[in-house]
């Protein structure tokens, strides 16, 4: 989706943590740290492979996986800022109706759409409605 519609289609990811997993709030903290360090998406897809054995110490040979500064790591997992960060986005989850995850949005609207055809046909469909569709198929053509 970002390639076919790179003008019109922004991917904006926020945690929100889940009350009833152990370590889901330690996962988007530690997520959040090695953003800092550029890895992010990186960290994000091993917490997602590991997510049946996450620990603290799964959480730092992840970080040591990546080639992290552990060191920086650590500080920033406890760092106040990356601890409001996570807090803002479970705020703001709570604030536009967001009640588990994934939750999508798709032009400010919780979809329902969960794989990525639907995806597609949510985003091309709403792009049809706006007419920015259209207008997007001919300006690329040329």
């Amino acid at each position: 989706m970002l390639e076919q519609y790179p003008e019109d289609v922004k991917l904006i990811f926020k945690n929100y943590p889940l009350a009833y997993h152990a370590f889901s709030r330690k996962a988007a903290l530690a997520a959040a740290a090695a953003q800092r360090q550029g890895k992010f998406w990186e960290y994000h897809d091993l917490i997602f492979e590991n997510y049946q054995h996450l620990d603290d110490q799964k959480f730092r040979e992840m970080a040591r996986e990546l080639n992290l500064d552990m060191e920086k790591f650590e500080k920033d997992l406890n760092d106040p800022a990356t601890i409001l960060r996570v807090d803002k986005d479970v705020q703001l989850g709570h604030s536009v109706g967001v009640r588990g995850t994934p939750t999508i949005f798709i032009n400010g609207s919780i979809s329902k759409a969960r794989t990525l055809e639907e995806i597609r046909a949510a985003v091309e469909d709403w792009l049809e409605k706006t007419g920015q569709k259209n207008t997007m198929s001919k300006s690329r053509m040329q």
